[in-house]
């Protein structure tokens, strides 16, 4: 056996939705910070994100996390977060898959019965409390970077659906967020593969029809989720679907989706300050919720809001390539991966 790229992850999930920590193997990429860093790997290293989340080593439901440390002198690290089809600002099941991981494994002292983490995400400083018990994480809570509202029922004309009313939200990125009742969903796990179709056709015509833009990010933003919300089925206060690219479902509540949920109840008069919102999933695994506090983020009313849930290591990995392996560095085929998807490779290894 030969392998080169060896990178050492430690892969979990949050409520169902599964990350891989990266914790040994790229030892740091161009930028100061966790922004600057997601940003050049966007434009000049996407090789490395094909390579852990795309086939052969990945799969569409999978994220990762890169761990590095911080100049910030508030933040214990850094993580750069990616997707399967792109990098977001800020994800709650990545942190709190980050912060289990990154203290069940000793990479962080662990202290009981609170562990207290801050992580500088590319959407900013993020603080998080560890509930620690017997050398186990056991639920993480993180008080969100500001979320807020920037259009209220905005009709969006979908092709083939007609015209689908969203509310516009970030969260840690930016929502389309959509009754699932009002398009005949239940938000059950047999509608995952419509949710996901529909979800798609919802999110890019709002990208196009919607320009958005945080008014403290240098970064360009786009709106990149649709959240379907719905009624509760198994005792929360309410439930969703969040829809991320290629189209598939959440497998969690989603923590940003449920902040920029709140930060919408907010506005509506429909949710004070301090009182909890039990989201559930379309697994039926919950994330806890409240806002802490409200503020301002450039012109708009914003919450700060806490999201809680639990993570738990699913596996120890050391990832590589054999150096004659012609498809070792990822590829996609439509048939897990959507319309459209490609498989970057070159012609002579067809």
């Amino acid at each position: 056996m030969q392998l080169s790229n060896l990178i050492h992850a430690v892969d979990a999930h949050a409520e169902g939705e599964p990350s891989r920590i990266v914790l040994g193997g790229v030892l740091d990429v161009p930028g100061t910070t966790m922004a600057e860093k997601a940003e050049h790997l966007e434009v000049r290293g996407d090789e490395l994100r094909r390579f852990l989340l795309h086939e052969p080593r990945g799969l569409p439901s999978l994220a990762a996390d890169l761990v590095f440390p911080s100049a910030d002198p508030r933040a214990d690290a850094g993580i750069v977060i990616m997707g399967a089809s792109n990098y977001f600002p800020m994800s709650g099941t990545n942190l709190i898959c980050s912060v289990t991981v990154l203290l069940e494994t000793g990479t962080l002292p662990m202290r009981e019965p609170v562990t207290e983490v801050t992580l500088e995400t590319p959407a900013g400083i993020v603080r998080a409390l560890a509930r620690c018990e017997e050398g186990r994480c056991r639920s993480v809570s993180f008080a969100n970077v500001p979320s807020f509202v920037t259009e209220l029922d905005r009709a969006i004309e979908v092709p083939g659906l007609g015209t689908v009313v969203a509310d516009i939200a970030w969260g840690g990125a930016f929502f389309a967020l959509v009754d699932a009742t009002s398009l005949g969903f239940s938000l059950v796990p047999d509608e995952a593969p419509e949710l996901g179709r529909i979800g798609e056709q919802i999110k890019r015509a709002a990208a196009e029809q919607v320009p958005v833009s945080h008014p403290e990010r240098e970064a360009g933003d786009t709106i990149i989720f649709t959240h379907f919300h719905g009624p509760a089925r198994n005792g929360g206060d309410g439930r969703s679907a969040n829809i991320v690219s290629p189209g598939r479902s959440d497998r969690s509540p989603c923590g940003t989706g449920t902040a920029a949920k709140l930060a919408v109840a907010h506005a509506r008069g429909e949710l004070a300050l301090g009182v909890s919102y039990v989201n559930e999933s379309i697994l039926a695994t919950t994330f806890s919720a409240r806002i802490l506090e409200q503020t301002t983020i450039g012109p708009y009313p914003a919450v700060v809001t806490e999201i809680s849930g639990r993570a738990w290591i699913t596996g120890v990995h050391q990832l590589g390539r054999d150096p004659e392996d012609p498809v070792g560095g990822g590829y996609m085929l439509a048939d897990i991966w959507g319309a459209g998807a490609a498989a970057p490779l070159a012609e002579e290894a067809l």
